[in-house]
């Protein structure tokens, strides 16, 4: 364990206020929950911090159909995903929202450091306008033949078939999604960011180690493309916060929501008095800020956010961390083929601990997208969770029990076995700290196998002496106890609902800084099941119910 106490915060991704948590959310909520978890283990100071991303078009339009107001649609929102965060054991030191007036406070404060530093400009621009819906149009809200390949059915703002990207006006054969009306061109002015002056900073940045390489070279594609001025600003009607001293004109989503980490981390210091936020954000921080978000918005991440907290004079992430999309069965998750999961879904038919030990046997510290292949998930689980470390447990836990009143032995038999787990802590420890959690599975899963060989080999089961006093059979079962107690300490920040039960059947805390204590002449309780074999018509039942 890291003798050099941190402290951080950490974050992921905010989930978007107009729907449930999906199986694709997931994959990051919990591979930055377990980087975390073992981050709390090793002692260090952790702020886990998210929110609900609450403004822009598509919540107006959604708080309009169902005739409520954004602010009833956002409120309920955020409820179901905080249930469902919590329901998969996803503990956030603070969960908040954007649509708060700590953020509406640092928006406004980071709006007008950008401006009296020369940062804001305005122009004229040329927006499409829907004539039925007396509305400007977003880019998502626009859909026609692409300008460059010319395949049809593409979004105002990059072309799905051949990846071109574009102005919305340059769309062919227009029409808009909310009416499917032909929307006009309309002239309106508008407030950019002068993101191409940080060109050089930006440069800089990303090559100081902050970035994973494919991230790095990504980032480098775009500068040296040329960066474009940011629109900031959205027309009248919008949900979300006023831009000040401004006619109708609102702060673009986008600006607001990465702010969302400091509103939220500030709501977290109002609630606690021995928190302070310039501790955490002023410019010489040594604090660390680490962002966990998925490659679809890592342009928003790595250009636009550390250049705009440049800008304002406040400190830049430590790091961000990236990673693929979900796959299911090797196709991109879709409603029609019944594999866009909810959460809640999930829920209804499986632990939570089994998604998290599946992604975690998947995840690296790359950003390869994740295959959830349904036979192979409930294969791993069955095999690894069930048959393998939770069996330790039962076949040795009996003998204990039977013929020894709970209580294992006062030695370690076989001290070359113990300390190969012992001394594992080393690659583990490196594998979690730098998010090769599948790493850390095929680790403890070579461990397993070595501790159920040595109980094969030893066979207690056929040791026909008296048992209640037989040293020998006392020895090995307590050994088999042992390897399992390191085990599940290994396993603890991926499965943190099954570490809880065997903290109560194993009579103690699972803490990294005890694995090298053995559990001698201790009392443990009887064994309960701790885990259930998950079957195949269980998960059809999720991804394939009609």
């Amino acid at each position: 364990m890291s003798s050099n106490i941190q402290k951080m915060i950490v974050t992921c991704a905010l989930p978007y206020s107009n729907n449930s948590l999906h199986l694709g959310h997931m994959l990051e909520h919990i591979q930055a929950d377990i980087w975390v978890r073992y981050q709390k283990m090793q002692k260090h100071k952790v702020f886990f911090i998210c929110a609900d991303d609450a403004h822009g078009t598509p919540i107006m339009l959604q708080a309009k159909k169902f005739k409520k107001t954004p602010e009833e649609i956002i409120q309920k929102i955020k409820i179901e995903h905080q249930k469902d965060l919590s329901d998969f054991h996803i503990h956030y030191d603070n969960y908040h929202t954007t649509h708060s007036k700590e953020n509406k406070k640092l928006l406004i404060l980071i709006y007008r450091r950008l401006k009296q530093n020369g940062f804001i400009k305005s122009r004229i621009i040329y927006q499409f306008y829907d004539i039925k819906e007396n509305i400007f149009l977003p880019d998502r809200f626009i859909k026609g033949n692409c300008p460059k390949c010319k395949a049809n059915n593409q979004y105002g703002d990059n072309c799905e078939i051949c990846g071109a990207t574009y102005n919305p006006t340059d769309l062919v054969n227009p029409k808009s999604t909310i009416s499917n009306s032909i929307p006009i061109i309309k002239k309106s002015k508008h407030l950019f960011f002068d993101l191409p002056y940080f060109s050089n900073m930006l440069h800089t940045w990303i090559n100081s180690g902050t970035l994973q390489k494919e991230i790095v070279n990504k980032t480098k594609e775009w500068i040296q493309l040329g960066l474009q001025e940011w629109n900031i600003s959205r027309d009248s009607p919008y949900f979300g916060f006023k831009i000040p001293n401004v006619l109708n004109k609102y702060f673009y989503v986008w600006l607001d929501a990465p702010i969302g980490y400091m509103g939220t981390f500030q709501n977290l210091c109002n609630k606690k008095d021995n928190i302070v936020f310039d501790d955490f954000w002023k410019t010489n921080s040594v604090h660390g800020l680490y962002h966990f978000i998925g490659k679809d918005i890592i342009y928003f991440h790595t250009l636009f956010w550390p250049a705009i907290l440049e800008g304002s004079k406040f400190r830049k992430p430590t790091n961000i961390f990236v990673h693929g999309h979900l796959m299911v069965n090797g196709q991109k998750m879709s409603k029609s083929r019944g594999t866009f999961i909810k959460t809640r879904d999930y829920l209804q038919y499986l632990d939570a601990d089994c998604l998290r030990y599946y992604y975690a046997s998947k995840l690296s510290s790359n950003i390869k997208d994740i295959n959830f292949d349904t036979e192979n998930f409930v294969k791993k689980i069955n095999t690894d969770i069930v048959n393998k470390i939770v069996n330790l447990a039962s076949r040795n836990a009996s003998f204990i029990h039977k013929y020894f009143q709970g209580y294992l032995s006062n030695k370690i038999l076989h001290q070359e076995l113990y300390h190969i787990f012992i001394y594992a802590k080393k690659d583990i420890e490196n594998a979690f700290h730098i998010r090769e959690t599948n790493k850390v599975i095929q680790k403890v899963i070579f461990l397993v196998n070595l501790a159920n060989q040595y109980i094969n080999q030893q066979a207690p089961w056929s040791i026909s002496e008296k048992k209640e006093k037989n040293k020998k059979l006392h020895n090995i079962c307590s050994m088999g106890i042992h390897l399992f107690y390191i085990i599940m300490i290994y396993l603890k920040p991926i499965l943190p609902s099954l570490a809880n039960k065997v903290e109560t059947f194993l009579n103690t805390s699972l803490s990294w800084e005890n694995i090298q204590k053995p559990l001698l002449s201790h009392k443990i309780r009887p064994f309960r099941i701790l885990f259930k074999r998950i079957q195949i018509n269980e998960v059809n039942n999720i991804f394939y119910k009609k």
